[in-house]
């Protein structure tokens, strides 16, 4: 995923807001990057995403980054919202 890919497709959260956020921020859990406007609080597709981000952030990753196409990630969120259903890459965070 690139930096100014929508991680928050419901509230346009992009990659790079949530990883400024939480250079910033510093949050302690996962449910903190909720306050990076909104993020994870709509459909919560992205919430295992925010969780992967987090969990790099907190390994020390200087440039926390999803592996998956902004494409592949807007088809499998479809799908979810078709079925309710994630994907077992999706609940990885992949």
């Amino acid at each position: 995923m690139n930096p100014d890919d929508h991680v928050c497709l419901c509230f346009h959260v992009s990659q790079r807001k949530l990883v400024n956020w939480m250079k910033r921020e510093r949050p302690r859990v996962p449910s903190q990057l909720s306050e990076c406007l909104g993020a994870g609080t709509g459909c919560r597709w992205c919430v295992p995403f925010l969780r992967k981000l987090f969990d790099q952030q907190q390994a020390g990753v200087a440039e926390p980054n999803l592996p998956v196409s902004p494409e592949e990630y807007a088809k499998r969120r479809s799908a979810y919202h078709q079925s309710g259903l994630r994907d077992d890459a999706a609940d990885r965070g992949e």
